[in-house]
């Protein structure tokens, strides 16, 4: 086996490690936590069915890649859950460090494709990452809202900080945001989410 094909078949092997980051989501049916691999599977497949939704012309399969691999830095990092003010003070050096370690598992020009696709996703600017982060918005939340809100319920989160995370979900998808408001409202007349946190 080559240098090359030996490198890329050793990070298919260790991004197999996102298996075992689960999330604080749980599948739907008041199912088990999800784990990081399930939650980018689920929102890559979001993302082509439900591209026409963009506000932008988007390259699909850059979006989807980008759903694929923008928490594989968790292997190393851990997951930081959304609502989590104190951890996501150290997020970012946890997971430049662990994106500098697992990408460069991979030939240069993979690792640095990696690299760049992850970065572009992280800043918030070119319209796939918008309509990306939509979905890793999106995502969670419509299995949330399958499992009558258990998991606001159980952090205490309010519709306010809800809508603190998904405030950025109307820059890739005005239609999905939407869709997510009307949740967030039904939620509220539930009683799964107070208006405020007390």
């Amino acid at each position: 086996m080559d240098d090359r094909l030996k490198q890329q078949l050793d990070f298919a092997l260790e991004i197999d490690k996102e298996k075992n980051i689960f999330r604080q989501t749980h599948l739907s049916g008041h199912g088990r936590n999800e784990n990081d691999a399930e939650h980018a599977w689920h929102m890559a497949v979001m993302a082509y069915l439900l591209k026409e939704y963009s506000n932008e012309d988007i390259d699909i399969l850059r979006v989807m890649i980008m759903c694929l691999i923008h928490d594989i830095v968790e292997i190393d990092a851990g997951d930081t859950y959304a609502y989590d003010e104190e951890s996501k003070k150290t997020q970012k050096a946890r997971e430049d460090a662990a994106k500098e370690r697992i990408f460069s598992l991979l030939p240069k020009d993979q690792k640095d494709e990696f690299t760049a696709l992850f970065d572009e996703f992280e800043r918030y600017e070119s319209a796939e990452s918008k309509f990306a982060h939509a979905l890793d918005n999106l995502q969670p939340l419509i299995l949330n809202n399958s499992n009558d809100g258990n998991d606001w319920k159980e952090h205490g989160v309010s519709a306010q900080t809800v809508y603190g995370r998904q405030k950025k979900t109307e820059m890739g998808s005005k239609k999905l945001f939407e869709v997510t408001d009307d949740i967030i409202k039904e939620n509220i007349r539930k009683g799964n989410l107070p208006e405020k946190t007390e």
